[in-house]
């Protein structure tokens, strides 16, 4: 059942249940108008705190694990294109093409998150603050998993063979930072969207991996 907010309609509508005459239901009719401007009034207030109250701050666990997990999916993102471009297997450019499309739509996730909860997509707070525990997991400026500057430019001149293993190799490490940074938010969120992308990534790496383990050991045989 819905209440109109317009007192013209609300007047009528208390003379039909009640029975009253026209100039004895003034003082209801305004009576609840001013209630309906309360509930308005508070309605507008709840609308305004609510986002404020359940929506995760700027020093939240979740706006840490978003701005840095799209830090560390640029860089996958970065290999996968190199492989895709230069490597000439029809498996390796299928898994950088899948590599690359997932975790660039995921970033998207990421950063169309962050602009609703009006917070900035990068932060003032070290790389992996938002982790328990995470002394030491940041080497060189870089998160669990990612790869140097002098790795990326290594893969970017190999190839053949060679830049399939390179970028197989330093994917998997990579995945498996990445599985560490979600499966740790996993354990501290409770934001559903958050908790839910995680699991996905955590479940669609793992899988990955599985793949790159069996691309190596075919890859290296003798």
């Amino acid at each position: 059942m819905s209440l109109s907010t317009d007192p013209d309609s609300a007047t009528p509508a208390a003379g039909q249940v009640n029975g009253y005459e026209p100039g004895r239901r003034g003082g209801r009719a305004w009576l609840l108008v001013g209630v309906l401007l309360i509930g308005l009034l508070l309605g507008a207030g709840i609308g305004v705190l609510v986002p404020r109250l359940t929506t995760p701050g700027d020093d939240s666990p979740e706006a840490g694990f978003l701005r840095d997990m799209s830090t560390h999916h640029a860089q996958a993102v970065e290999m996968s294109m190199i492989a895709h471009a230069n490597s000439t297997n029809p498996r390796i450019i299928s898994l950088s093409s899948d590599i690359a499309l997932t975790q660039h739509g995921q970033i998207g996730y990421m950063q169309a998150w962050l602009r609703d909860w009006n917070l900035s997509p990068t932060g003032s707070r070290p790389a992996m603050a938002w982790m328990p525990d995470s002394a030491g997991s940041v080497v060189d400026g870089l998160m669990p998993g990612m790869a140097t500057p002098e790795q990326i430019d290594q893969l970017r001149k190999a190839t053949g063979t060679d830049l399939d293993i390179q970028f197989l190799t330093l994917m998997r490490a990579h995945h498996l930072g990445g599985i560490h940074m979600a499966q740790a938010i996993i354990d501290q969120s409770d934001n559903k969207d958050v908790t839910w992308l995680a699991r996905t990534m955590v479940a669609g790496q793992q899988g990955e991996i599985n793949l790159i383990d069996s691309l190596l050991q075919e890859l290296r045989a003798p």
